[in-house]
C-alpha cells in the first residue's frame, strides 16, 4: 500500500509566502550591495582605465604617487607588528590576570572605535606637536614628532590598536588556561607555553585581526590628514594623494591611485572570508 503525504492548502500557501519573503529579502540585499558598493567600486576602475592602459600606467608611476604608495606601505610595515604585539599583550593581561583597572583597560582598548579619527589627529597635535605637552620637550632635543612619518605611524597605531585585541580576547577567554597550566606543570617555560600552546589556539583570530588592522592603516585618511601636514611628495599617504589629485583636477590620476586602495580592500575581504570559512570561531 502506497502512503502519500497530503499537505494542507493553508500550509502550502504559508510555504509560498515564506519563499517569496526570502526571495524578496535576498533581492533587496543584492540590490543594496550593488548600488552602495558594487557600482561605485566598478566605476573606479572604469574611470581609471577610461583613457587606456598607458595613461593608467603613467598616472600610477608619477613620482608623487609612487612616494605615497611607498609611504603607505612603510607605515603599514611599522604599525602592524606593533599592533600585533600590543594586541597579544593586552589580550594576555585581560584574560589571564585579574587586577584593579581591568575593566578600564578593556574600555581604553575600545576607545578608538568611538572617537572620530579627525578628533584623534587633533589630540595628537595637542600632545605631540611642537607646543604640545610632550612635543615641546622633544623639540628641545631636535626631535619632531608631527608632520612626518613618526606622526603618521602614531595616529595609525591609535586608530588600529583595537583590531587585534578585539579578535583575540574573546577566543582566549573561551579557550581558558587548562592547556597552558598543563604545559607549565610538565616543565615548559612561559615562552614555550605561548608559542606551542597559546599561539596555535589563537592563530586564526590573530591573523584575522592583523588583516583588518592592516587594511585600516592603509586606508586611514582623517587622522593622518591632520598630523601629516599634507606635504607634497613627503608626507602624503595614498588616501591623501587621491584627494590631492582630485582637488588638482587630475581625475584620471586620482582614480588610478584609488584602484590600488580598492584592490587592497577586495583582497582584505577575500582573506577575511577565507579565514571565517576555515575557522568560524574567529568571528
Amino acid at each position: 500500500m502506497t502512503h502519500q503525504t497530503v499537505t494542507h492548502p493553508g500550509v502550502k500557501a504559508l510555504i509560498r509566502r515564506q519563499r517569496a519573503k526570502r526571495l524578496a529579502l535576498v533581492l533587496i540585499a543584492i540590490l543594496f550591495a550593488a548600488l552602495v558598493m558594487g557600482l561605485p567600486s566598478l566605476a573606479i576602475f572604469v574611470r581609471a582605465f577610461s583613457q587606456g592602459l598607458s595613461t593608467y600606467g603613467a598616472a600610477i608611476s608619477e613620482p608623487e604617487t609612487l612616494h605615497a604608495i611607498k609611504l603607505t606601505v612603510l607605515t603599514a610595515l611599522i604599525a602592524l607588528p606593533i599592533n600585533i604585539a600590543f594586541g597579544l599583550s593586552a589580550a594576555w593581561a585581560v584574560t589571564r590576570f585579574r587586577f584593579p583597572g581591568r575593566r578600564i583597560l578593556m574600555t581604553v582598548i575600545e576607545l578608538p572605535f568611538s572617537i572620530s579619527p579627525i578628533v584623534a589627529g587633533l589630540c595628537y597635535l595637542l600632545v605631540y606637536g611642537a607646543t604640545g605637552l610632550v612635543g615641546q620637550y622633544a623639540d628641545l632635543y631636535g626631535i619632531q614628532l608631527m608632520f612626518n612619518l613618526t606622526g603618521i605611524v602614531l595616529v595609525s597605531l591609535f586608530v588600529t590598536c583595537p583590531f587585534v585585541a578585539r579578535e583575540v580576547i574573546p577566543l582566549m577567554e573561551v579557550s581558558g588556561q587548562d592547556q597552558e597550566e598543563a604545559a607549565l606543570t610538565l616543565g615548559a617555560t612561559g615562552w614555550q607555553t605561548f608559542f606551542f600552546v597559546t599561539l596555535p589556539n589563537i592563530r586564526w583570530a590573530l591573523l584575522y585581526g592583523a588583516i583588518l588592522a592592516n587594511a585600516r592603516v592603509i586606508g586611514e585618511f582623517g587622522a593622518v590628514s591632520v598630523v601629516s601636514g599634507n606635504i607634497r611628495g613627503e608626507t602624503m599617504t595614498l588616501p591623501l594623494q587621491v584627494q590631492l589629485l582630485y582637488d588638482d583636477y587630475n581625475v584620471t590620476g586620482a582614480f588610478a591611485a584609488a584602484t590600488i586602495l580598492t584592490v587592497i580592500a577586495v583582497i582584505t575581504l577575500i582573506l577575511r572570508s577565507v579565514i571565517e570559512a576555515r575557522h568560524p570561531a574567529t568571528h
